[in-house]
Order: structure tokens, then sequence, then C-alpha cells
């Protein structure tokens, strides 16, 4: 099958790819798109007959739009979620290629959506009179009491031009789909968003995903029925954002500070320091140490020049190492404790080259 996607953020960003639920589009995401987009390559992705893909051509299942969003990734490793049925093949790419997947963001979805009969007489009665009987029904389900018209209005646009019988095999696949014993193959990050009010997904769905999949973080929405990322935008936003980060910033900080330094600060790690072990991760490695303005051996120039400055000589061995790991010469290193010494002093570079030459000759 082809699914019609679209792509922003950095061109060097690393990707997430987000799947939309039965009957919406990529547009769900447009709550969230702006601030990922930030530091991430997202993709969103139409369903078969849903948006700008083509209609399905035969019956597929959820596994098989896991193949295809895998196909979209080519060889990367990526996070991966989506809200609903984009929920469900989230977890089944997490599931089918675990090493592929960093993590995993799954908002009002099910490893099993209850009872088939449900879902295939939905299939049937769409095939017979179409989607127009839905809009009421589902988006009420979607949306809790008194909901902004405004916001539900274009939901059910969406809604009515989806293709018919491509919305019928998706209930169909639906119906067969059933993740629960595969949960604990998933090694991704994942967390987990539920709606306390979602009729469709209820908190027990969410909470059997959680305790399946190994490590994984539940967030429970209070006032948010089915489409929580619309209805309640900035709360998912923000777990979003901060989930996302941490695992982008740890990737960072293993590959500046080596696997050794960061597995020891995480081992080490207790219930009154864990809080400010994720803060650093988050925004100094995800935020400030991704940003595509400046590259890895420029701000480790820029952070010796700093640690010097204020004095900060424990950091700063390990810093050096850092900038030797970001590509900087034992020479290159030498000539920024030299513009420190003009420009911090030549106390605090004195001390600095002392600290320097003591790495290079352990690291050497």
């Amino acid at each position: 099958m082809e699914l019609r996607y679209e792509v922003t953020g950095p061109d060097d960003g690393p990707l997430l790819v987000l799947g939309p639920s039965l009957g919406t589009t990529r547009h769900l995401w447009e709550p969230q798109t702006a601030e990922l987009s930030r530091s991430w390559r997202v993709l969103r992705y139409d369903l078969p007959g849903h948006g700008a893909s083509p209609v399905a051509k035969g019956e597929f299942s959820i596994e098989d739009l896991a193949r295809d969003v895998l196909a979209l990734a080519d060889t990367e490793r990526f996070a991966v979620g989506g809200v609903s049925l984009g929920g469900a093949v989230a977890m089944a790419v997490a599931a089918l290629a675990p090493e592929r997947i960093s993590e995993l963001v799954l908002c009002c979805t099910s490893a099993r959506f209850g009872d088939p009969g449900p879902w295939l007489e939905r299939a049937a009665r769409v095939r017979a009179e179409g989607t127009g009987w839905l809009a009421g029904m589902v988006t009420a389900r979607w949306f809790t009491l008194g909901v902004d018209p405004e916001l539900a209005e274009p939901v059910q646009t969406t809604l009515l031009g989806t293709d018919p019988e491509s919305y019928a095999l998706a209930c169909e696949a639906i119906a067969a789909f059933d993740l629960r014993d595969r949960l604990p193959r998933i090694t991704a990050r994942t967390l987990v968003i539920a709606g306390d009010q979602d009729p469709s997904t209820p908190v027990e769905h969410a909470e059997t995903i959680a305790e399946g999949i190994p490590g994984a973080r539940l967030a429970v929405v209070a006032e948010a029925a089915h489409l929580a990322n619309l209805e309640h935008a900035d709360i998912v936003s923000g777990l979003m954002s901060r989930f996302l980060g941490h695992g982008r910033g740890l990737k960072v900080r293993r590959e500046v500070l080596g696997e050794a330094h960061v597995e020891r600060a995480l081992v080490d790690a207790t219930d009154f320091t864990a809080d400010f072990q994720d803060f650093i991760t988050r925004y100094a490695w995800g935020e400030i140490w991704t940003r595509p303005g400046l590259d890895r051996r420029t701000r480790s120039c820029v952070t010796l020049t700093a640690l010097v400055a204020h004095g900060h000589l424990d950091e700063l061995a390990m810093h050096v190492r850092a900038a030797l790991r970001n590509g900087l010469t034992p020479d290159e290193i030498k000539e920024v404790l030299l513009q420190t010494a003009i420009y911090c002093g030549v106390p605090a570079a004195n001390a600095a080259f002392v600290v320097a030459q003591r790495v290079l000759r352990e690291d050497g």
C-alpha cells in the first residue's frame, strides 16, 4: 500500500513518525507538530483511503500497515507514535522491528480494541450506507461534552471525506488485532497517554499496554476523551516533548560524554538527584547540544571556555575528553586554552592546562 505523508523539521534531525486514528488524517497531529519539529524530522502519514493516501485495493492487517511505516523510514532507527489505530500501528512496528525503534508514543490506543463483533458490524454498515451515519456517534466518543464545535467540526468533515471501503477494511483490521502477548517484545522507551473519559480505549486499555511493555510510562489526561491530543493539545504536547527530549538528549549525551560516564551517572542517581539528571538530559543535551546552528566541535570549544572561566575543573576534565570525542585535536584544545588565558585570566588558564594535560596523558 502507498501511504502519503508530509515531513516537517530539520533535515538532519532524528526521525519521528506519527500516525492518525481511524477516520482522521495526518492533520490530527497539527497541534503537536510545530513544537516537535523544532528538533525532530516529523513524518505524518495518512491511512489508506484517508486524506491524501490512495484507497485500499484489498484487505490489509495492522501488521501490513506497520511494514509500510517501516518502509517509509527506510533503514533509519526512529521514534514512532500514533493515536488509536495509528497507535496500534506504532506498537506493531515496535514489536516487528524492536532494533529499529528508539522511542514509542501511544495515545488513546489499545493492544486489543475489544470484541471483534461491533467492528465487523460497523464495517458492513459503512459499506452499505457510507460514513455519514458515523459522524455524530463517533465524534461524541472522540470529545467530552461541551467541547468547542470549532474543534469537532473539522474532524467530522474529514470523517465524511474518508473512502467508505477503506474505512471498512480498516475496521476489519482492527477487529483482528491483538498484540497483548507480544507487548514484552517491545524494547523502545515507551510513553502511554490515556484520556480519563475515553469510552473507545478506556484507561484500562492503556494500563494493559503500560504493564506489558517493560519500563513503559503511563500518563492519564484529565477531562479528555479519545482525541486527547486535540482536546488538550498543550498537555499532550508537553508530555511528548519532555519524553522525546529525554530520549534524544540521552543519545547525544552518550555520544559526547561516552557510554561509561553516562551509565555511572544514571546508576548513581537517587530519588534526590533523578529529577536533575532528567533535567540536564532533556534541556542541556536534548535542546541545546542538538540545535543545528553550531556543530559539536564548536560547542566543545565554547563549553571548554565557559568551564575555564568559572573554574569548574572537574567538569573541564570531562569535557576535554568530550572535545576529543567530538573531533578536536590536542593542538586545537591547546589553542582554546591559550585563548582563555587572555579573556579568562592566566591563573584560570594555568589550572586548565594542568587538568587538560593530565587527561591527554591518561587518554593518550
